[in-house]
């Protein structure tokens, strides 16, 4: 049966909604602010280089020299390590890497999709692999570590401007031991030469 309070009640059910709806809208716009893209382009996903029938010629060499004296030990497991990481280097020589996709935003830095936020991030450098402009980004976290973004037709100095406001620029880095060594034996043993027919 109708009442005298029920025109306030509907009255007050409108208003609760209204007043309901106005403050959602009002959350949604702090919550969700706009990320703005800073940078985007395509480039490989990994530092790729063509090698000379040379170079794999000296890899085999190499590690059937190895796997002999493995043999002789009787370390079978280690003989099969040893295989596997020829059959990885091979891979990854062989295979060209695909064409990933890189932003930077207001909210860190999108691979693909993998996103790492700012408070993920430490540090960027650049550096240079098999001929190759790269920047490296420190993360947090252990694992990845480090970010190697292949610049591709993006220049250092426009990745430098978007990342500066983020994060801190290391201009040198102390290239570590194992580096060192790496680029040692790279210049004094070569697996192939620089101008190898490709």
């Amino acid at each position: 049966m109708p009442t005298e309070h029920q025109p306030v009640r509907t009255e007050l059910k409108e208003k609760l909604a209204t007043e309901s709806r106005n403050i959602l809208s009002e959350h949604e716009e702090h919550s969700y602010h706009d990320v703005r893209t800073l940078l985007s382009w395509h480039a490989p996903g990994r530092p790729f280089k063509r090698h000379a029938k040379e170079y794999f010629i000296n890899i085999f060499l190499i590690m059937t020299a190895v796997e002999v004296i493995i043999f002789l030990f009787h370390e079978y497991t280690l003989m099969l390590v040893v295989l596997s990481l020829v059959f990885l280097a091979f891979s990854l020589a062989l295979v060209p890497p695909h064409i990933f996709y890189y932003k930077i935003t207001s909210e860190g830095i999108r691979i693909e999709d993998n996103v790492f936020i700012w408070e993920e991030l430490y540090d960027f450098y650049f550096a240079k692999h098999n001929g190759i402009d790269v920047v490296k980004i420190g993360t947090k976290a252990y694992i990845p570590g480090e970010l190697t973004i292949i610049l591709g037709e993006i220049t250092s100095q426009q990745i430098k401007t978007a990342l500066l406001p983020y994060l801190p620029f290391r201009e040198y880095v102390r290239p570590t031991f194992t580096q060192k060594a790496g680029d040692w034996l790279e210049k004094n043993f070569p697996l192939e030469r620089p101008n190898a027919n490709i």
